[in-house]
């Protein structure tokens, strides 16, 4: 029984573990994207940003348990810099994004 327990906390672990890394490759992808919010520009969120650098207000952002700051900010800048669409806040690609900034800031 023990055996069993232990081998569905591990089979549990290894998908959450996947499930994570694959979204923040999303949210990379996205982060790199000259397309993001259907923008107008050259511009990707890494243009002004390589690898995370200057999004500290997102980061301290990212501390809101409910990701509405940071959610907010994303599509500031989508909407500002980027001159694109903002991203509906409950979809795929904002969850994405979002995961992935705080990734940014846990390699710092």
């Amino acid at each position: 029984m023990r055996q069993a327990c232990f081998t569905l906390v591990l089979i549990l672990s290894l998908f959450i573990a996947s499930a994570y890394a694959q979204t923040n490759e999303n949210g990379k992808k996205l982060f790199n994207n000259k397309r993001l919010g259907n923008s107008s520009n050259e511009r990707s969120c890494n243009t002004c940003h390589p690898a995370g650098k200057g999004i500290d207000s997102a980061k301290f952002a990212a501390m809101d348990t409910n990701d509405a700051s940071l959610k907010g900010i994303v599509n500031k800048c989508i909407e500002g810099p980027l001159m694109g669409k903002a991203l509906p806040t409950e979809s795929q690609e904002m969850n994405d994004i979002v995961q992935y900034i705080k990734s940014l800031g846990n390699q710092k």
